[in-house]
């Protein structure tokens, strides 16, 4: 008896563990476009690394889990004593790329986020009518390292701001920006292939709402 009611406490503590997990994975905090913050004239600027810095993002449907990248255009930060004061960077759009599949299948996918095939170009992205996104800062609080930044996202010409926790460090002459992974809903931007919340009778058919991103940014003056 006391072997069956330890394991279902461990039972439960791993649960919740799990739990603990998923809740860390939380959604951006979403509202309407808000003023972008200014460089001011103390500010050093901080070229975007684009060979470096990066966009991971995952994407969840009930048969699996689609993982990817997004390389950066260009972008820059200014930063005033050891603290991000604005910035923004432009992510290439035709750079999706998916890493989860090989060949055939991993092509298809990126032809169809990409939306380079004419019967399907409205699904997602489409690059040819948008072939970039962009971010730009609209604050950033926090210290020791540990930050909420918020800015102004623009996919597909509609503009939301969003609001993230992540970490900030200066290595050497760097600047250094991981977001902790977080969710954005893919609707308040307009893309709605195959949303449960924008179409009736999907039933198993249909691809998560939210979307699962990382920003790692490094730049240097």
């Amino acid at each position: 008896m006391k072997r069956i009611v330890l394991n279902t406490f461990v039972g439960l503590a791993l649960l919740a563990g799990i739990s603990c997990n998923d809740n860390a994975k939380k959604n951006a905090e979403v509202s309407e476009e808000k003023e972008v913050a200014e460089k001011s004239e103390s500010a050093t600027t901080y070229r975007v690394d684009t060979k470096k810095s990066m966009i991971n993002w995952k994407g969840k449907k009930p048969t699996g889990t689609h993982t990817g990248t997004v390389n950066l255009k260009s972008g820059e930060l200014a930063v005033v004593d050891r603290t991000i004061e604005s910035g923004s960077f432009v992510m290439d759009m035709n750079s999706i790329t998916v890493t989860d599949l090989e060949g055939d299948m991993k092509a298809n996918l990126e032809a169809h986020l990409k939306g380079t095939d004419e019967e399907k170009k409205e699904d997602f992205f489409n690059v040819g009518v948008y072939p970039t996104a962009m971010f730009e800062l609209t604050g950033v609080s926090g210290e020791n390292g540990d930050v909420t930044v918020s800015g102004n996202l623009t996919i597909k010409d509609v503009t939301q701001n969003i609001e993230f926790p992540a970490t900030v460090s200066f290595p050497g002459d760097e600047v250094f920006l991981k977001s902790d992974p977080f969710m954005i809903d893919r609707t308040n931007w307009n893309i709605n292939f195959k949303s449960k919340s924008a179409f009736d009778n999907l039933q198993d058919n249909f691809i998560n709402d939210d979307i699962e991103l990382v920003i790692e940014l490094h730049a240097s003056k």
